[in-house]
């Protein structure tokens, strides 16, 4: 085993992971005190691989402007509107951060990673139909959720939404509901512009090609073991404060470090797919994120999307999310019960292999 070279810096914060997550808070912390010394580490070899990247999220922030689950139907028949105005008071929090940095000039280009694009709330069936009336008289009661319109209209739908009611069958009862201050957030593009906007400044550096091991805690100190993937050297740095933003690594991090915070964690491979159209032929006839209801007892993942995604200066589909679990005999995802992802890439027929 190698033996860890102790290290001769002493950093105030170390964050794990180069996501968006880690950058904010040293966007946020340098703001707050420019003298801190600030170090992140990422396995990988550039920032905003994983869940940060755009291709892997719908981009809707979570605004809480068409998540159907942030609005949840109470035993009286009322509609709980407390987790959504929570959640769009964050989302606008986070939108008056990035205004913040435009304005003094720390990101050069908001359309680099947000764009204007309306959220959609569909649904299907007379007791869907009802649910989605009342909540948009709960919502549409308060100042944040001003301008939101409702139609149960499928002429008037149809030209919101056109793909969405493309085929559909004409007796199905339908209902949706529109706010036009509704986003596409690129957080890959996001996470590059709030690091680029660090990079160079005295007390902040990133390394890449860097796993964090493993945390102890010392005295006041943490000590960090770093491992470079490329030499496979090992050290140590000490830092008063850790924050751990390493997504799918973050739980045996928490694990190790023996803080309270890290029981009662469990983790579990459920994915979430997307199905990506890039022919500007379909995109032109889609302006919107939406949302659909999920099934009873099905995950909020599997919550049905048709999102637009301006990404890389074109503009494309998803459809999805296509929840799934690996398969390590197969080494393919088995998605929504009849369709395969390999590592490929290519999608298969399941042969057979459901998810009951």
């Amino acid at each position: 085993m190698t033996t860890p070279i102790p290290s001769t810096n002493q950093p105030d914060v170390v964050l794990v992971g180069a996501g968006i997550m880690s950058a904010t808070l040293a966007v946020i912390l340098k703001e707050l005190d420019p003298s801190l010394e600030i170090e992140i580490y990422e396995v990988l070899g550039s920032e905003a691989q994983e869940s940060s990247n755009a291709w892997n999220n719908a981009g809707t922030g979570h605004a809480a402007l068409c998540e159907l689950n942030y609005t949840p139907l109470n035993s009286d028949g009322s509609i709980d509107i407390s987790k959504a105005l929570q959640v769009n008071t964050e989302f606008d929090l986070s939108r008056q951060l990035w205004a913040y940095l435009v304005k003094k000039g720390a990101i050069k280009d908001p359309q680099s990673f947000i764009h204007p694009v309306p959220h959609f709330s569909f649904v299907r069936g007379s007791e869907n139909v009802e649910f989605l009336k009342k909540r948009f008289e709960a919502l549409s009661a308060h100042p944040l959720y001003r301008g939101m319109e409702y139609s149960d209209d499928k002429k008037q739908i149809e030209k919101w939404i056109p793909l969405v009611m493309e085929g559909r069958d004409p007796s199905e009862e339908v209902a949706a509901t529109r706010m036009r201050t509704g986003t596409d957030v690129d957080y890959g593009a996001l996470t590059t512009d709030l690091l680029d906007s660090l990079r160079g400044k005295e007390g902040f550096s990133i390394h890449f090609f860097n796993r964090v091991q493993d945390l102890r805690r010392e005295g006041d100190l943490w000590s960090v073991r770093v491992r470079d993937e490329k030499s496979g050297q090992q050290r140590d740095v000490q830092a008063k404060l850790v924050f751990i933003g390493a997504g799918g690594g973050s739980l045996p991090l928490l694990q190790t470090s023996g803080i309270p915070e890290g029981r009662g964690y469990a983790g579990f491979p459920v994915s979430g797919v997307w199905l990506r159209c890039d022919n500007p032929e379909v995109s032109s006839r889609h302006d919107a994120k939406v949302y659909g209801k999920a099934s009873v007892g099905s995950p909020p993942m599997s919550v049905p999307h048709l999102d637009t995604r301006h990404i890389e200066g074109k503009v494309s589909l998803l459809f999805g999310a296509l929840c799934g679990f690996f398969d390590e005999v197969s080494q393919a995802w088995i998605i929504s019960g009849s369709l395969r992802l390999h590592r490929s890439g290519k999608f298969t027929a399941a042969a057979g292999r459901r998810q009951e």
